[in-house]
């Protein structure tokens, strides 16, 4: 039995394209984790990332991908069993879509899945109007990715959250300042290559304006891992502000405002991004 969606829709303004398809991606997210929690998968592994920070503490940027974190290292982790319970939850709702594991050419220790559909198809199924349908291309593909770490740093710490829509349902994610040890790691040493991402300064923004307080030994274990610092070593407070102004030195923020511009409803407050301001938020991190 196809379920109804009006209550999911009513909390979205749609207006354009665009409208229509955050809304759905964020539709996805939501039944894809009812569909993991039916399948006990939170009793193995915690959800993080911008996604969690939108869905459970109200972030205003709209995010893509869905980022889980094994509670415990274990390298022989597959997806699969996992994954047939989200495409079971998005066939109940009527949607097309395909959940399927990205092979790696590279061996590391995430697992990577796509949940792929039509987006013509699919729009038209939360009521995309037959206009607005026409200006998609044909063949064009709607994703949400998914990626599990199967060995996670150390020193994160979890919490239970309800979310109720579109059923009560428990996720386990991290808290909050775990959550943003993990963010400070993606500022600190993403790999920019071709594609600065705006939004993980975005989210520093959020964290700091609520005075969130970073968990360090988390955020050292992150950048332990990932080569960008020594192991073992503790990190201060000064560590951790060097860190940030060397970084932000070092950012174009009119090519990071460019990036997270589509993910925002009011775009008003990116007239303040500059190196400046960064430097006034990293102040306001405090640990």
């Amino acid at each position: 039995m196809l379920h109804n969606l009006d209550p999911h829709l009513a909390r979205f303004t749609l207006n354009t394209a665009g409208d229509y398809e955050n809304a759905l991606k964020e539709i996805v997210q939501e039944l894809a984790l009812v569909g993991l929690w039916r399948a006990k998968f939170f009793e193995h592994a915690a959800f993080y990332g911008g996604t969690a920070l939108r869905l459970f503490h109200g972030l205003r940027r709209f995010s893509e991908d869905l980022d889980f974190s094994l509670l415990a290292p274990q390298p022989d982790f597959r997806p699969d069993p996992w994954l047939g319970a989200v495409r079971d939850e998005l066939q109940a709702y009527g949607f097309q879509f395909s959940v399927e594991t990205k092979a790696k050419a590279v061996l590391t220790a995430i697992e990577s899945a796509f949940i792929k559909g039509d987006t013509r198809v699919n729009l038209l199924h939360i009521g995309l109007p037959d206009w607005l349908a026409a200006r998609i291309p044909a063949l064009q593909q709607v994703r949400v990715k998914l990626e599990i770490d199967t060995q996670p740093p150390s020193a994160a710490e979890t919490e239970v959250r309800t979310l109720f829509m579109p059923i009560p349902h428990q996720v386990r994610l991290y808290d909050l300042p775990s959550l943003m040890a993990g963010k400070l790691h993606a500022v600190l040493c993403r790999k920019w290559q071709n594609r600065l991402k705006g939004r993980d300064w975005y989210d520093l923004v959020w964290y700091a304006g609520r005075g969130i307080r970073p968990h360090l030994p988390h955020l050292a274990a992150r950048m332990a891992q990932t080569g960008h610092w020594p192991e073992g070593k503790v990190m201060s407070s000064a560590d951790l502000h060097t860190l940030l102004e060397e970084r932000i030195a070092a950012v174009d923020f009119g090519t990071a405002a460019d990036d997270v511009r589509p993910f925002l409803k009011d775009t008003a407050e990116l007239a303040l991004w500059s190196a400046a301001f960064f430097r006034e938020v990293a102040g306001r991190v405090t640990v």
